[in-house]
């Protein structure tokens, strides 16, 4: 059976807290085996002090603070506090004690450069190793405390090199910590980092699923509405006219007038079987295929004058400059419409197309000397079939224009479209 792997922090906790006490054994021991204790009152005082510390460690070892882990049962926080110091303080007075009475606890005084730096606080904790090289130093030369001049200078030189030696080594310890703890915090906030970019992420994959699914619906009802336009605009208006044709066929006495009218609603219905393929297949109107918008617009104007008997007259003004292929479609599908209201609604006479090109945007204006409306009661939408003023202005909306309608009872109606000039690529 494999047995679960220790984690490092746990085993520095089992050093700490068993290590003390096994170095008082093994320094015992050695003290027993070199006979360094000579008269009887060195080891009773021996035994005594060995039996202090003994209580002192098991003490401790019961209430001491630190992490829980396998063979840890004090749970509590690893900060020093004063139970550490004054455990730390009575244990440094035991062990220069026993090292008075014999170099061989030397060994047990050594833990004082291990957990100085654990149970007392940072200001303490140089002082706790300073405190720890004197008996180390003095056993080095000869005995603690040192006796005569020569002892006590090599004491001064060893304390000196062990001191030194002790902060430098503890100095590496802090930064190394101070390193191992910012290398912590970056790592920590580096998984919340990830934690918050995860959720972000989350949130935008439903967000774009949320988008595709209004993109869609907004396609489908912007299809919808091209198609309800271009029905009006071409199929719609295209049977109206073969409507007319026919019942003027029919009203009309002289066989030939007849047979004018039907070939006329003939020709109409052609042509409007070719509007719907290329509105289905989402292409431009037919008049723009081969010519641009001021030669489409002029035959849209004479062939309207013609089918109706209005007379109508077409003019351009300024400099004629390519556009974009949907700005033309939407002002010459403006001019069909409009015209289209004038033979329906206007009874008029006379009628006027004006297209006018400036330096930023082009204007179209379709005037006629009809009976007019009021503006503010335009017709029902669907009361005639179609989609009027409305289907206008969405049309120049959707090319970033506009639509002006003037028209009063009795004095003809005069529809203004306006859309910036945007130059085909």
């Amino acid at each position: 059976m494999v047995r679960d792997a220790v984690p490092l922090e746990v085993r520095w906790e089992q050093f700490y807290r068993w290590s003390p006490g096994l170095l008082l054994g093994v320094a015992s021991l050695g003290a027993a085996a070199t006979g360094g204790l000579g008269g009887a009152g060195e080891r009773y005082g021996a035994a005594a002090l060995v039996g202090a510390a003994t209580v002192l460690h098991l003490w401790w070892n019961r209430t001491a603070p630190g992490p829980v882990g396998p063979g840890l049962t004090r749970p509590g926080p690893s900060e020093p506090g004063t139970a550490g110091q004054v455990y730390y303080a009575l244990r440094f007075v035991i062990s220069c004690a026993l090292c008075w009475l014999t170099p061989a606890f030397l060994v047990y005084a050594l833990i004082g450069y291990y957990d100085a730096v654990r149970w007392l606080p940072p200001r303490l904790a140089r002082a706790g190793l300073l405190a720890t090289a004197v008996p180390m130093s003095a056993v080095s030369v000869g005995g603690f405390p040192p006796t005569g001049p020569t002892q006590w200078t090599g004491f001064a030189a060893v304390y000196a090199l062990s001191g030194s030696i002790a902060l430098l080594l503890h100095h590496f310890s802090v930064k190394e910590g101070e390193s191992t703890r910012a290398k912590a915090d970056t790592i920590a906030e580096l998984r919340r980092a990830n934690a918050r970019l995860e959720e972000a992420m989350r949130e935008n994959a439903g967000l774009h699923a949320q988008l595709v699914v209004q993109a869609r619906e907004a396609g489908v009802h912007d299809e919808r509405r091209r198609l309800a336009a271009e029905i009006h605009d071409t199929i719609a208006q295209g049977l109206a006219g073969i409507v007319t044709q026919l019942q003027a066929a029919a009203d009309s006495a002289a066989p030939a007038t007849a047979r004018d009218h039907v070939e006329r609603a003939a020709a109409l219905a052609r042509q409007s079987l070719g509007e719907a393929r290329r509105s289905v297949r989402n292409l431009g109107p037919a008049p723009l295929q081969h010519d641009a918008l001021p030669g489409a617009l002029e035959g849209v104007v004479a062939h309207w004058s013609e089918s109706t008997g209005v007379r109508a007259e077409f003019t351009v003004t300024g400099t004629v400059e390519p556009m974009h292929h949907e700005s033309e479609a939407a002002l010459l599908r403006i001019a069909q419409e409009a015209l289209a209201n004038v033979g329906r609604h206007a009874h008029a006479t006379r009628t006027g197309v004006t297209l006018s090109y400036f330096d930023d945007e082009v204007s179209l204006d379709v005037r006629d000397d009809g009976r007019g409306f009021d503006p503010l009661r335009p017709p029902v939408r669907g009361a005639t079939g179609g989609f009027g003023l409305a289907g206008m202005r969405a049309r120049a909306e959707r090319v970033a224009g506009a639509v002006e309608i003037e028209s009063e009872p009795g004095t003809g109606t005069a529809v203004s479209a306006r859309v910036p000039l945007v130059h085909h690529d």
